[in-house]
């Protein structure tokens, strides 16, 4: 166990340096924060590199017995309260994160799952986390994104998915055209989204398909939708403008 109480800290400095997608990417690592998600990372066996724990917070006792056991075989830090905020990226914070390596993840796609799912330009955070929450959920474990996809280890993201982003293989595409046409001859077939889409996605066969889903203003690149062996549409089940799961999204950028 240690403990630092100077913001001056060598450690707290590389800490904050997290939050910005360069250093991430430089260092390999990323934050999580809060109790159920670092529970979720010592389960899945991620490797943490450390923990850190607000000495003085109230919010730390909530943290399980079983937990704290599991815990103090990682390398724990404590800070004090106000070091502590610093560091955090919630409002409320639970008063504990970590900092996890990025190399649990492959570059390599795994072509004997079925569906391979693949983000072209997917700006928003919550978006982000919500899709792979849901990739995790229905059983797939990769997701292909585009250079220009967000970062999914902003700490945004990583909260958003619940979890999930400790199970999905995240491969990131210098150039996702590249890497759609490096699919098609695993015999592969591109499927892409447009309001011009005469079959809808409930009438699609899904063997062996990469689903590409777009940014949110402009949906699919052109170059994309070109590579497309074929395209749907989503309907809207309901008209409903106030649900934020869909507003934030044409029918065509899915």
């Amino acid at each position: 166990m240690q403990k630092i109480t100077s913001k001056d800290n060598e450690f707290i400095k590389h800490i904050k340096k997290l939050k910005d997608k360069k250093y991430r990417d430089l260092s390999h690592e990323y934050i999580i924060e809060g109790i159920n998600l670092i529970e979720e990372a010592i389960q899945e066996k991620v490797k943490i590199n450390q923990i850190i724990i607000c000495d003085d917070c109230e919010k730390t006792e909530a943290i399980p017995k079983e937990l704290m056991y599991e815990i103090a075989k990682q390398e724990c830090i404590y800070v004090p309260n106000k070091l502590f905020e610093s560091l955090t990226g919630v409002i409320n914070p639970q008063g504990i994160l970590a900092i996890l390596k990025k190399d649990n993840h492959q570059n390599e796609i795994n072509y004997t799952e079925d569906i391979i799912v693949a983000l072209d330009d997917i700006q928003d955070p919550g978006n982000l986390g919500t899709i792979l929450r849901t990739v995790d959920s229905v059983g797939l474990t990769q997701l292909l994104v585009s250079k220009g996809t967000a970062d999914c280890y902003n700490p945004k993201v990583v909260r958003a998915t619940m979890g999930a982003i400790f199970r999905v293989n995240i491969i990131e595409c210098e150039e996702l055209a590249t890497t759609l046409k490096e699919i098609r001859k695993h015999h592969f077939e591109i499927l892409t989204t447009s309001l011009e889409a005469k079959q809808n996605i409930y009438e699609t066969d899904f063997h062996h398909k990469v689903i590409v889903i777009g940014n949110e203003a402009n949906g699919v690149r052109p170059e994309n939708q070109a590579l497309a062996n074929q395209k749907i549409k989503i309907p809207m089940l309901r008209k409903n403008r106030k649900l934020k799961c869909f507003s934030s999204y044409r029918s065509d950028t899915l």
